[in-house]
C-alpha cells in the first residue's frame, strides 16, 4: 500500500497535494517529539537516529521546520477555501424557507 501522499500524487491530485501530506506527516512527528521532550524529557528522534548532534537527527528536525512553513505558506489559500464552504453552507441554511 502506498503512503496516502504518494497515492494522491500518482492519481494526479499534483504535487502539491502530495507535499501537502507529507508536511502534515512530519508535523506530526515534530508535534509528538516535542510532547515527549516536554512530558518525558525523551526526545524520540534524536533516540532513533543518534543523538541530537548527528546528521540525520538534524535532518529531521531540519524537515520538520521546512514542514512548518510550507504549511504557513499555504494557510491563507487553506482558510480561504473554509470561508468560501462555510459562507456557501450558511447562506443555503439560511435560504430555506
Amino acid at each position: 500500500m502506498w503512503p496516502f501522499w504518494l497515492h494522491a500524487y500518482q492519481q494526479g491530485h499534483g504535487p502539491k497535494r502530495a507535499i501537502d501530506g507529507l508536511t502534515q506527516i512530519l508535523i506530526i512527528v515534530g508535534g509528538l517529539n516535542w510532547l515527549l521532550v516536554a512530558a518525558f524529557d525523551v526526545d524520540l528522534v534524536a533516540a532513533i537516529f543518534g543523538g541530537q548532534d548527528a546528521v540525520l537527527s538534524r535532518s529531521v528536525y531540519v524537515l520538520v521546520g521546512l514542514s512548518a512553513i510550507w504549511q504557513l505558506t499555504r494557510l491563507p489559500a487553506m482558510m480561504e477555501d473554509r470561508h468560501i464552504t462555510t459562507s456557501t453552507t450558511s447562506t443555503r441554511l439560511n435560504d430555506r424557507p
